[in-house]
């Protein structure tokens, strides 16, 4: 057994100690079906729920509820389906129009029409509006209404996964309701026109819903059936499992794997596991944003990293649930997700002992290492790795909203965190995001980003696959971004409980309901 190996066992039984079950089971809870309340827990607290200025999946989650676009997404076959708007047609290759759902009210009462829809669309199309994922609108001109009922997107490129981007990441605005109360009021009581209506907003201790009786008819998501639904911070993974088996609460998700087995013998729970879109990463500082010294900058440093750490064992041992390593710095079922054209990279200590050897590091070095990933087993297995050949990695835990502001700032030699590309099905989601000079991109790579740009700015397919494969290949052999594993949704919650999952990464409490 490598020490890398024994490391990674270590960390598997430290999991399970530290989140050990009752010895006495507590007495079951009044059934919260008889309230018609669910009540959930999520373990980052979001600052702005509005998903325009969050880049959290939690942030996505909460706003879904309660929010919906002109398109939506089916998540059993993820066909785009009418929402917001009835109708849509492609006019070319960089202009679509809709035709626009009649009779849909907002949650505070107003009538839902095409000045909404402009209006949202040429607000986070504006420079000056400072959205938390640029990439993801980018590709937006500006809209027009052209009609009582119609609306035409302008777009500055081909966007082949316009539809999908405006299914996942483009909820509609009330114009008038938020010109009114500003941005700022906005995020502390947002209305849409989603089967629910927040009641509650708090950025430090959770948020709150009730079932919005005015959602519209053939609306995608339905009426629930359960009437409110409340939603708690909490900071870490052992009193989330706490709570649940205490029954404090009815919801978790993304909990430690190695629990599931035990959550599952309690005769009042059940977990259930699901592949998601999301991909474990850690990127390197390869142009030195963070210092000029940084080790990261040396290309043979970074290729010790990757050699250094034994990511197949951490996806099977570690993560579970039929997790995969990506030898692309993307999601596999993504177009343009060529794994093919990856460098790929070995888990070979020697190897990347002796690289850091060529790169003047024989007696290693030591780095910060941040991480929000949970559970923190996961963090520690990829500081051992490091320690293991030399890299004296100093793992630095932080919440998620704090690490990603530090991020963006260009702080981070070595940071460790996810990525779930909202779910959207391209590449155009996630490599843009890290390789497109923004603020995480840590490689500020000029041929990335033309290579980017150029599949992104057209709809020819063949195209987009030649620059994508340049992109990934580019980006493997410079050893920038480490795709560590895929994650697998773990989700624990009451056996009364019916609650269908789904492999976008997206709960929808909307379709829950009490047996």
């Amino acid at each position: 057994m490598t020490i890398g190996r024994r490391l990674l066992g270590q960390g598997i039984a430290g999991a399970a100690g530290a989140l050990a079950l009752p010895t006495i089971l507590m007495q079951p809870a009044a059934a919260q079906r008889s309230a018609n309340t669910l009540r959930i827990a999520f373990r980052d607290a979001v600052p702005n729920v509005d998903p325009y200025f969050n880049s959290q999946r939690t942030g996505l989650i909460i706003a879904h509820q309660a929010m919906d676009g002109l398109v939506h997404r089916d998540p059993e076959t993820f066909r785009i389906v009418p929402a917001l708007a009835t109708e849509w047609r492609w006019v070319d290759t960089k202009t679509l129009d809709f035709t626009l759902r009649q009779g849909v009210k907002f949650h505070d009462g107003s009538d839902f029409g095409p000045d909404d829809v402009v209006y949202t669309i040429n607000t986070i199309a504006d420079p000056n509006t400072r959205v938390a994922t640029p990439s993801n609108y980018a590709w937006i001109q500006g809209a027009e209404k052209t009609g009582d009922w119609t609306v035409r997107l302008h777009m500055k490129r081909p966007t082949p996964a316009a539809l999908e981007y405006a299914a996942l990441v483009m909820p509609i605005w009330p114009k008038a309701y938020r010109e009114r109360v500003g941005p700022d009021g906005f995020s502390r009581a947002p209305i849409g026109t989603g089967p629910y209506r927040f009641t509650k907003v708090d950025v430090a201790t959770g948020v709150e819903w009730e079932r919005f009786d005015g959602y519209y008819q053939g609306g995608p998501k339905g009426r629930p059936a359960i009437q409110k639904l409340t939603a708690r911070y909490i900071g870490d993974a052992a009193t989330e499992l706490t709570e649940l088996l205490g029954q404090r609460v009815d919801w978790i998700w993304n909990m430690n794997p190695d629990q599931a087995a035990n959550v599952n013998r309690m005769p009042y729970l059940q977990s259930t596991r699901q592949e998601s879109m999301r991909v474990g990463y850690l990127n390197l500082d390869a142009s030195g944003r963070s210092g000029a010294g940084n080790p990261m900058t040396n290309l043979r440093v970074r290729q010790a990293v990757w050699h250094a750490i034994d990511r197949k064992s951490i996806a099977e041992r570690l993560v579970g649930g039929g997790s995969r390593v990506p030898d692309a710095p993307c999601f596999p079922s993504q177009f343009g997700c060529n794994a093919d054209a990856a460098v790929k990279y070995d888990y070979d200590p020697a190897k990347a002992r002796a690289l850091l050897a060529e790169a003047g590091f024989a007696n290693g070095f030591d780095i910060e290492l941040t991480s929000y990933v949970q559970p923190r087993q996961w963090s520690e297995a990829v500081q051992n790795y490091l320690r293991a050949v030399g890299i004296r990695a100093n793992l630095n835990l932080m919440q998620v909203a704090a690490q990603i502001q530090r991020s963006m700032r260009g702080e981070l030699a070595m940071e460790m965190g996810s990525w779930g590309s909202y779910s959207i099905n391209d590449v155009s989601a996630i490599m843009p995001n890290y390789f497109s000079g923004g603020a995480q991109d840590y490689a500020r790579d000029p041929e990335m980003i033309r290579l980017l740009e150029e599949g992104g700015s057209t709809a020819d397919e063949a195209v987009r696959k030649r620059a994508y494969d340049a992109a990934i290949r580019r980006a493997t052999e410079q050893a920038y971004w480490l795709p560590l594993h895929t994650y697998v949704s773990v989700f624990g919650f009451r056996k009364e409980l019916e609650f269908p999952t789904f492999p976008d990464e997206l709960p929808r409490f909307y379709l829950a309901k009490w047996k």
